[in-house]
């Protein structure tokens, strides 16, 4: 078994799909999968849960299968989706200065991917 976390950066939804669709692929071939949404990606939470939106399938498996880490305490809330973040039960991370820092995966043996 690998250990990946994916950070996803990027906004635009034909992006964050694929860190979706990679997370689930993981962790059906049975690697441990955590996500962590950063930067720009954090504008795409109150939109995931809406029914109909064109990853909010995608999302809710994600989230059933527990494979959302958390989310950048330091962007969500500068960019407007604190609340929605917290709403949804979502982990804010802000471990370094206000952001989720990438050394502990490290340390801890996950190979991190960014999108």
């Amino acid at each position: 078994m690998k250990k990946f976390v994916l950070f996803a950066f990027n906004g635009d939804p034909m992006c964050f799909v694929h860190v979706l669709l990679n997370a689930l692929d993981m962790k059906e071939k049975g690697d441990e999968v955590k996500i962590i949404i950063e930067g720009e990606s954090v504008k795409l939470i109150p939109e995931l849960v809406v029914t109909g939106h064109i990853l909010n399938t995608l999302w809710v498996k994600v989230i059933k299968q527990n494979l959302i880490e958390g989310v950048c305490y330091a962007c969500s809330s500068k960019l407007g989706t604190l609340e929605d973040a917290k709403n949804q039960g979502l982990t804010l991370l802000d471990d370094m200065a206000g952001h989720p820092a990438m050394s502990g995966y490290r340390e801890n043996g996950f190979e991190i991917i960014t999108f």
